[in-house]
């Protein structure tokens, strides 16, 4: 150590250091627009706050526990988490099978990529008008359609169930391309050897795209689902926009479509109780962090499950092999003793 030139030591300390200053940006900025709101935002949820008087007197977690006491909270958990699974599943699903028909050889892949990510680049305000024309109650074109063919119209504003089914498009139409191109990407860089080796070896596309493209893709999946899991809880401009005008835009009239980013911005522009909003913001951030721990966990799990049954079939492969070679070698040993025998005879 004491024998390194100036330039040496220089260098030695380029390699060390030059890797946290690469990544120092991003947590620099991180620390400005993400981490000093978070903290900032729990410290107001700690007092009393208004809109115009500002800080008021430190209640602790009082606010806390008036949200989890409000049922307001808990329907709005409730649509949050219902439109979450009607659109986080299918979302997957369709986005998995559009990434592997874009990894295939099809004619104009160019073209169709490009056409699964339009609907993303489009507005929000854009998709709502899009789709109101589809879920009107009155005017709808699926509405519409059922009175055709004598039907009842489906009260999209109104029942639960169909708002969040509406929505849940809405979403799924959005984000479905997007998802696609990034599994795409994960399924493209999956050595192509192993699927040819698995062709000759007689498996099929079905068999060598659950055994070795989706065990591939696995890190990708991941990403993929804890990011729809974040963006599904955080969902606000769909069903604000859903139905803008009833009720002053809460969610409806009963509250039948009301997700907590929704509650929480009710709470802080409607009722001007900051508090109360920061303290829904740091429940649900929370609650983001838990999710998305289980599905870092659940999926790890599943890895290691894989991996275990793997290296069992390999070993299982091994021993057969070994034991062919071992009856190959006794026949080996034993036909010139027989040949011999014939000889003589």
């Amino acid at each position: 150590m004491t024998n390194l030139t100036p330039r040496q030591r220089l260098s030695r300390l380029d390699v060390k250091v030059s890797p946290y200053l690469y990544i120092a940006p991003f947590f620099v900025l991180f620390a400005a627009t993400g981490l000093y709101p978070l903290i900032y935002t729990f410290v107001v949820s700690l007092h009393e706050w208004d809109l115009l008087k500002g800080q008021g007197e430190f209640i602790g977690l009082t606010n806390f526990v008036s949200i989890l006491q409000d049922r307001f909270f808990w329907n709005s958990l409730f649509n949050t988490f219902s439109i979450f699974l009607l659109s986080a599943i299918p979302q997957l699903t369709v986005a998995v099978f559009l990434a592997a028909v874009l990894d295939s050889n099809i004619r104009g892949k160019t073209f169709w990529r490009m056409s699964v990510l339009l609907p993303y680049v489009v507005t929000p305000v854009a998709v709502a008008i899009i789709f109101s024309n589809l879920f009107g109650d009155q005017y709808g074109l699926i509405n519409n359609l059922l009175k055709n063919f004598g039907m009842d119209p489906i009260a999209w504003h109104q029942d639960t169930f169909a708002s969040h089914v509406a929505i849940a498009t809405m979403v799924n139409w959005r984000w479905t391309g997007y998802n696609a191109l990034i599994l795409l990407a994960a399924m493209q860089a999956v050595p192509r050897d192993l699927h040819e080796s698995a062709a000759l070896d007689g498996a099929s596309a079905f068999r060598r795209f659950f055994s070795i493209t989706l065990p591939g893709i696995r890190p990708t999946m991941i990403f993929v689902i804890i990011t729809a899991t974040i963006g599904g809880l955080q969902i606000f401009a769909e069903p604000k926009l859903f139905d803008p005008s009833t009720a002053g835009g809460i969610g409806g009239a009963h509250r039948q479509f009301q997700t907590t980013v929704l509650y929480l911005w009710e709470m802080a522009f409607f009722r001007q109780d900051f508090g109360e909003a920061a303290a829904i913001a740091w429940i649900l951030f929370l609650l983001i962090i838990v999710i998305g721990l289980i599905n870092f966990g659940l999926s790890q799990r599943i890895g290691s499950a894989e991996v275990r049954v793997s290296k069992r079939r390999t070993k299982k492969r091994l021993a057969e092999m070994r034991e062919a070679q071992a009856t190959q070698i006794e026949a080996a040993v034993t036909t010139p003793g027989t040949i011999a025998e014939d000889a003589k005879l």
